[in-house]
């Protein structure tokens, strides 16, 4: 007995060792994203502090090849190369590639963008009045959360388990584009708040009416919880004050009902809904939207499922997409004009468009990416995405659990359908978008191979 036990252990050695797979781990970071008092957003300076601060916070997967790294900033776009450098810095301090790293932004209205490519636009011609484009404090915050990834990393959890559900999110989302006109074409717009009464008694029209998490847990610790939800983030603006809006409310909410996880939010694609069927811009309005929000990803955390995380059916696949630029975007007029008439501050302005043009004619590709937990599947896709995209994405493997962050490159803007192009309204007007209506089929044809649709 003895020497059979001699040659079984030999046996497997030479088969390799017969412990189970290396153990999941993560690991989560939060930092301060909020400019300071005088600092510009994305239309206004910062004239006081709230309460409230905006978050750049995420996750690091660790265990399942190279570190994957999923940040979700309170900010109105990150775009072209401010969105280069934050995968970049995030990247290098998770020890992987940039290719591995989801960095989007939740598209707050009180809260600043980032732009390093318009940063050097206006340098380069010397342009002045558009401090929003300087990018001294959007470094800042790109170095805060590179530090706060390198001491996250020795404090990973394992993760033993993960859980994704689904709940339906009550009166909060609605489709903008509802009025149709004769011939097809959009009507009157019903925006992120809207005091017209025949908009607001029109359908909520076409949403993704629910909120997506997923949970990563140590046994029965909750560790991480991510959730994403298609509407825009806006109750009220303009009045000066940082703020995450209501997504960040509900998220805070949900972090004081379940406060040993990091609670990480991330918008879907939402570029034509809003909550204007709802919301008639009136300040308590926020906290019930807030609630609303937060009422639906209790209820899909609490329905979450405990199922053990296998390392092998963790992972990372990604797709780089070359995005047609909008044919009404010419080089020459966008220089003359930012010389002559630099237009009025906001988004997306003249800089805006010229630093994605440039981006697009020099060959510059946006990955779509995939990650995949057991049997979901979280895409990650650029600009002020229609929800037809996400509704598209569910569609095509019905049998997976599949979910979307939008808002990642926020460099071409609006990315309309096909059909809306011709159709007009605010979203695919020359002012709003930066791609050609034949930038449809490359996204689905991209998440139909990172999803591996039939």
């Amino acid at each position: 007995m003895k020497h059979f036990s001699c040659i079984l252990f030999v046996a497997l050695s030479l088969c390799g060792p017969v412990l189970s797979e290396e153990s999941v781990r993560v690991a989560t970071f939060d930092v301060d994203a909020t400019p300071p008092l005088g600092a510009p957003m994305a239309y206004d300076v910062v004239k006081r502090l709230d309460e409230l601060t905006l978050r750049c916070r995420g996750i690091v997967i660790l265990g399942a090849g190279k570190p994957m790294v999923l940040c979700a900033v309170d900010w109105i776009g990150i775009a072209n190369e401010s969105h280069d450098a934050f995968r970049e810095a995030l990247a290098k301090a998770a020890g992987t590639d940039p290719g591995r790293v989801a960095v989007h932004s939740l598209h707050q209205h009180d809260a600043p963008g980032s732009d390093f490519t318009a940063e050097k636009i206006m340098h380069e011609f010397g342009i002045q009045g558009f401090d929003r484009f300087e990018g001294s404090f959007q470094r800042q915050v790109i170095q805060r959360a590179a530090d706060a990834i390198r001491k996250a990393l020795p404090l990973a959890q394992t993760a033993t388990h993960y859980g994704y559900a689904d709940a339906a999110v009550q009166e909060v989302a609605s489709n903008r584009r509802v009025e149709r006109l004769a011939g097809g074409r959009i009507g009157r717009m019903r925006g992120s708040s809207n005091k017209i009464a025949e908009l607001t008694a029109l359908p909520e029209g076409l949403i993704d009416p629910k909120v997506s998490v997923l949970v990563f847990w140590n046994a029965e610790k909750p560790i991480a919880v991510l959730s994403a939800y298609a509407c825009h983030p806006q109750s009220y603006y303009r009045l000066g004050i940082p703020s995450p809006d209501f997504p960040g409310i509900a998220r805070l909410i949900r972090g004081q009902d379940v406060n040993a996880a990091l609670h990480v939010h991330f918008n879907g694609a939402g570029g034509n809904v809003a909550a204007g069927k709802y919301n008639n811009g009136a300040q308590p309005n926020r906290m019930l939207l807030a609630t609303r929000l937060a009422a639906g990803m209790r209820e899909a955390y609490e329905k979450a499922p405990h199922l053990p995380i296998i390392p092998s059916e963790v992972g990372w696949s990604s797709i780089p997409v070359s995005l047609p630029p909008a044919p009404h975007l010419d080089e020459a007029d966008l220089v003359t004009k930012l010389k002559t008439a630099p237009g009025k501050p906001g988004y997306i302005s003249l800089a805006d468009q010229l630093a994605w043009l440039r981006r697009a004619k020099s060959g510059h590709q946006i990955d779509i990416t995939c990650l995949r937990i057991g049997t979901s599947r979280m895409l990650h896709l650029p600009g002020e995405l229609f929800v037809e995209y996400q509704l598209a994405a569910k569609a095509m493997r019905p049998d997976l659990n599949v979910f979307m962050a939008a808002y990642g490159d926020y460099g071409p803007g609006y990315i309309g359908t096909s059909v809306a192009y011709p159709e007009g309204g605010y979203e695919t007007n020359p002012a709003a978008t930066g791609v050609a209506p034949e930038v449809e089929p490359i996204l689905t044809g991209a998440m139909k191979k990172l999803l591996e649709a039939p």
